[in-house]
């Protein structure tokens, strides 16, 4: 037996061995959406009683643990850096906190110790004959926590795949290593219907053949992916790989030969998708997975040339102010990585940036474009940054406008229904 392989049997332990290693008041760190480790949360939840003040933090959980409790948060509580399905209930009635940043800033806060973390979990690839380890899933911010950390604990799956990238976590940085085989999440891409079709189309109109493209989450973002089959020579550096961008792969429009910047290679932070997504990513030389820092970073993202960025949102204001995140003062998501592209795309020469969003919410009974955001709303994108808007009425282009020329373009992509209404609020603001 290899040393390295005595190595790895040495910090071999079960599960319950595992959480273990946690300690009362620990900060528990958890990479984003796949790249969490079923098998130790879910031990973590059964024994949640046995542990005093411990937080796990964690960008976007897809599984409600059973940690995630309202009744057990003295023991293990969860803390938000972004709020998805499993917490959106707890942000909201204030037993889940919620940490706001920029996404590609949090490497940076974890090592200026301004974001806590004593433990790591997450789940990784087998382990390679030198030694690494790949946490392809959920690179984003967990390799700088790992650096920090001061116990690490891999969940080692073999469905994980083994991705190229700073991604790879060597048995010398690993304090335990538990072995589990559970299929890995799978999400579907979402619905997409007759609005999200027709806002899709009006941003694939747009986008020119050799684009790199960033793809936010949503079905609006892939209504646009499905629209772009027939471009050629597009590029990928994005934070989420998904199955979106797997079929444009798939489908030949994406080559990489166009990038000016890491050319010939796929950029991301996390993966979340399918089964055929993960086998995809195994030790492919087209994608490197990357921390966020790197991936999110508008200086680094903004030297791709004809960079493409596509991200939702929830409101728009007459000055182009964007509410992604919260339903006026209630959470609802977070930043996430929104505004570092929006930015990334203001750089990048020949950019464009789009925020996507239906004219309407609830039926059609409430506008999203707005004379002023909600009271309470938090500004996820600043209307310095915004550039283009696109509703299923049409593009408004924003960046060098005024203020009145931004409130008649904005009226102009608004839901018929509510252009009057609009327009008379715009002309007591001395807008119009």
């Amino acid at each position: 037996m290899s040393k390295i392989k005595e190595i790895y049997q040495d910090k071999l332990r079960t599960v319950e061995e595992g959480i273990k290693l946690v300690q009362n008041g620990d900060c528990l760190v958890v990479p984003t959406g796949v790249g969490e480790p079923p098998a130790l949360l879910t031990a973590l939840s059964e024994h949640r009683r046995e542990y005093h003040d411990v937080k796990v933090f964690q960008i976007l959980p897809l599984r409600k643990f059973g940690y995630i409790d309202p009744e057990t948060v003295e023991h293990v509580r969860h803390v938000a850096y972004f709020l998805g399905g499993a917490t959106r209930a707890g942000g909201q009635q204030g037993w889940i906190d919620y940490i706001p940043s920029y996404f590609s800033e949090m490497p940076r806060m974890f090592q200026d110790g301004l974001l806590p973390v004593d433990t790591v979990f997450t789940l990784a690839s087998p382990m390679d004959e030198h030694g690494y380890f790949s946490i392809s899933l959920g690179t984003d911010y967990t390799m700088a926590a790992i650096q920090k950390a001061r116990t690490v604990v891999l969940e080692v799956n073999p469905n994980v795949p083994y991705a190229n990238g700073n991604c790879l976590v060597h048995i010398s940085q690993v304090s335990a290593i538990v072995e589990d085989q559970t299929p890995l999440t799978e999400v579907g891409l979402p619905v997409i219907g007759p609005v999200q079709e027709a806002i899709g189309k009006y941003v694939a109109d747009l986008i020119d053949d050799g684009s790199t493209i960033q793809i936010g989450f949503g079905a609006i973002p892939d209504a646009v992916v499905m629209q772009l089959t027939h471009k050629h020579d597009l590029g990928i550096h994005t934070e989420m790989f998904g199955d979106g961008i797997l079929t444009l792969i798939e489908s030949g429009a994406v080559t990489n030969r166009s990038k000016n910047y890491l050319p010939g290679r796929v950029i991301a932070t996390f993966a979340l998708g399918s089964k055929r997504l993960y086998n995809f990513m195994n030790r492919n030389p087209q994608l490197e997975m990357h921390p966020v820092d790197f991936t999110n970073d508008p200086c680094l993202a903004g030297q791709n040339d004809n960079l493409v960025t596509i991200n939702a949102s929830v409101q728009v204001d007459f000055l182009g102010q964007c509410c992604s995140e919260s339903m006026g003062s209630t959470p609802y998501s977070g930043t996430g990585g929104q505004s570092d592209f929006v930015r990334a795309a203001n750089r990048s020469k020949g950019g464009k940036s789009f925020i996507v969003l239906p004219a309407t919410a609830k039926d059609g009974k409430i506008s999203r474009i707005t004379p002023t955001l909600t009271p309470g709303s938090a500004i996820t994108t600043s209307k310095n940054d915004v550039n283009y808007v696109v509703t299923e009425f049409g593009v408004a282009q924003l960046r060098g406008k005024s203020a009145k020329q931004r409130a008649k373009a904005l009226i102009a992509i608004a839901h018929p229904s509510f252009r009057e209404e609009l327009t008379e609020a715009a002309k007591k603001m001395n807008l119009l």
